[in-house]
């Protein structure tokens, strides 16, 4: 079978763009519909705002584990089989957690939650980079990340919502339900992979591989960068929440959940900044959109509410946009085994949107949401510094930079 890769505007891209979308929409979904009900479980069950992030923190960190696994998994077992068996399982857990009878049944169902979608988010760049021709790779994960986007801002808002006026508990079930049809409508979506090799070298291959990724040049500032910036952007959604509930605003859950709408800016810009990436050059456009993604950030110390969601949503337009670039820049240089590159991406990110998630939490105990602003900005600052370093950074096998290959 030739290695054929599959060409922008044929009826198998749009095809897996299609089932791609769905994907990231399930997987932001899934893991992040708690986050507006923090608060409400913080009362409910008498937690902390620190204790109340673990039903966020402990998904993510049981899938940043996870990832590495599921690399070696899905290059012995194929892509598609792996990444339907995903979805599926973390779907039907999040509707188990409707049924949780305390905090620490509905923690363990988190965590099996985390370490099913393992399967999913470093399997779907590996895929994307195998199958899409070079040249619509950054469309192709930009549109990616616009479903994680779209997924993101629905899980959330429904959640908002449906525990305003019914319960946390309808809440849950409803977006387990909905991670059941997006499964399904993968599974019926996305192409058979083409250029898929099965891998048998399992374990040794495994340590060969992370020996490999992590003596690169480019690929540990890269998962760098993941770590830093799911880390700030998680834990601003984590508890600008508490914030609005708050004086001087008094916001509803309803109300608070809609400020998940700024999401819809997160399906532009990446979609936008993987076109940009791919014309201009990674390089250059990566510290831009980062800089814009800070200056959000400290634009929500301002008292005006309307400031605070301007903040918000440059944030939310840096961020994704930033991810887009860096995600697609990892599935560009790396050499195979690309699994295991993406995955050492998706573990630094989910890890970061873990343990600085948690971090925030104590922040903001101590200093409020000004307590949590400065500590995001310290580590986006670090993030910028890498930022400007990966501009020197020489592609592989070039004795000069070239915007294109990086």
């Amino acid at each position: 079978m030739s290695r054929t890769a599959i060409a922008a505007g044929s009826p198998e891209f749009k095809r897996t763009n299609r089932a791609l979308f769905f994907g990231g929409f399930s997987s932001f979904a899934l893991l992040y519909c708690v986050q507006p009900l923090m608060p409400v479980m913080a009362q409910q069950f008498a937690l902390t705002p620190a204790q109340s992030s673990l039903s966020l923190s402990v998904a993510t960190g049981a899938l940043a584990l996870s990832l590495l696994v599921s690399g070696v998994l899905s290059d012995r077992l194929g892509r598609k089989p792996l990444m339907v068996a995903a979805m599926a399982t973390a779907a039907l857990m999040t509707l188990l957690c409707a049924f949780a009878q305390d905090y620490h049944q509905l923690l363990l169902m988190r965590a099996a939650l985390g370490i099913a979608l393992g399967g999913m988010p470093a399997v779907a760049m590996a895929y994307l980079s195998e199958e899409i021709e070079p040249a619509s790779l950054g469309l192709s994960m930009g549109l990616y990340i616009s479903g994680s986007a779209f997924g993101g801002m629905v899980g959330r808002v429904l959640t908002s919502v449906l525990s305003d006026f019914l319960s946390w508990r309808v809440a849950l079930a409803a977006v387990g339900i909905a991670g059941l049809l997006a499964a399904l409508e993968f599974w019926r979506s996305l192409p058979a992979s083409r250029n898929f090799r099965p891998v048998q070298g399992g374990w040794p291959a495994l340590a060969g591989g992370l020996r490999q990724h992590l003596g690169d040049d480019g690929l540990p500032w890269l998962f760098a960068l993941a770590f830093l910036l799911m880390g700030c952007f998680v834990s601003a959604y984590n508890y600008i929440g508490y914030r609005m509930l708050a004086a001087p605003y008094h916001l509803s859950q309803s109300l608070v959940g809609a400020i998940s709408f700024l999401y819809l800016l997160g399906i532009v810009s990446s979609v936008w900044a993987g076109k940009l990436a791919d014309k201009l050059g990674r390089r250059g456009v990566l510290w831009i959109v980062m800089t814009v993604m800070g200056a959000g950030l400290l634009l929500t110390l301002a008292e005006s509410l309307l400031l605070v969601v301007a903040g918000m949503a440059l944030a939310t337009f840096g961020f994704f946009a930033s991810h887009s670039i860096a995600s697609s820049w990892v599935g560009r240089r790396a050499r195979a085994p690309q699994a295991l590159a993406s995955a050492l991406y998706l573990f630094f990110y989910y890890l970061g949107s873990s343990l600085v998630g948690w971090l925030c939490g104590l922040a903001w105990s101590r200093g409020g949401w000004a307590g949590v602003v400065l500590l995001l900005a310290i580590f986006l600052v670090l993030a910028l510094l890498i930022a400007l370093r990966l501009r020197k950074l020489l592609p592989i096998g070039s004795a000069t930079p070239s915007l294109a290959t990086t």
